[in-house]
C-alpha cells in the first residue's frame, strides 16, 4: 500500500496534528508569560485555539480569539506584527527541522457554534428532527 496520502479526501495526518498541537501549546505559553511586548495585546488574554499545518509543516495558521472576542482585529494584526518574534521564541522551545511560517487568523469556532445551535433552534430543524426520530 502507498505512503502517500490523496490530499483531496484526507485530513491532516497525525504528523500535521501532532506538530500543530505542540505549536498551539508553545504559542499560548509564550502568550500567557507575555513573552513578546506590544502594547496592542498587552493587557488581552488571548486564545489559541487550533494550530494547522501544511502537509509539508513549513506554514502554521494559528487560529486565535482574545477573551470575549473583543478587538479580534487589533489582536491578529499585533501578533501579525510579532510574528517574526513569537518564531524566534518558537524555535527555541519546539525542535523541528523547519521553523514554520506563522499566520495567524480569526477563530470562528464559536460563530460556527452559534451557527448551528441557531439552525437547530429553528421550529422546521426540530420538526424534521422528530420525524426522524418517529422512523427510527
Amino acid at each position: 500500500m502507498s505512503k502517500h496520502r490523496n490530499s483531496e479526501h484526507s485530513g491532516p495526518s497525525q504528523r500535521q496534528l501532532r506538530v500543530g498541537e505542540l505549536i498551539r501549546r508553545s504559542l499560548a505559553e509564550m502568550l500567557t508569560r507575555g513573552e513578546v511586548y506590544d502594547a496592542d495585546i498587552a493587557h488581552m488574554s488571548i486564545t489559541v485555539g487550533e494550530v494547522r499545518t501544511s502537509p509539508d509543516l513549513k506554514v502554521a495558521t494559528v487560529h486565535v480569539m482574545p477573551l470575549g472576542g473583543h478587538d479580534a482585529d487589533l489582536a491578529i494584526a499585533a501578533l501579525n506584527r510579532n510574528k517574526a518574534e513569537l518564531r524566534r521564541h518558537l524555535n527555541r522551545s519546539v525542535k523541528l527541522k523547519f521553523s514554520p511560517e506563522l499566520r495567524f487568523v480569526a477563530d470562528t469556532t464559536f460563530d460556527q457554534m452559534d451557527e448551528t445551535r441557531r439552525l437547530l433552534a429553528q421550529e422546521t430543524v426540530k420538526r424534521d428532527l422528530d420525524a426522524d426520530d418517529d422512523r427510527g
